[in-house]
């Protein structure tokens, strides 16, 4: 007789975790009185949840941002430079000479060195 009882035990044993399977599957679970009572914390721990995922996400989204306006600066202080080098370069003397006389102008540079001019 202690081989029946042993059997019994457990198809017993499978039959309660059938239901139980059952009763988380179909929902039944959330009714039990457990949860019934815990059912405002369980409501807070699933929105802070979704306030952390969302968090998260839009620290994400900002470390992306200041990743590309930091490669947009960098590509905007070179061509600053490259303008800076190119402006410094037309604009010396020798430069403005050779334009000048590729140009045919009257103008001419000066012999004279330049002088202050005092008010009396």
């Amino acid at each position: 007789m202690g081989n029946n009882e042993h059997t019994e035990e457990k198809k017993n044993e499978k039959i309660r975790r059938r239901t139980a399977w059952k009763n988380i599957i179909g929902g039944d679970i959330l009714a039990a009185d457990f949860f019934r009572r815990q059912s405002k914390l369980i409501v807070l721990i699933m929105v802070l949840v979704i306030f952390y995922i969302h968090n998260r996400y839009a620290a994400q989204q900002q470390l992306i941002e200041i990743d590309r306006l930091k490669k947009e600066l960098i590509d905007i202080k070179y061509d600053a430079l490259t303008r800076s080098s190119e402006l410094l370069e037309r604009s010396r003397q020798s430069k403005i000479e050779e334009y000048i006389a590729t140009k045919e102008s009257d103008l001419q540079t000066s012999t004279n060195p330049p002088y202050l001019i005092k008010n009396k």
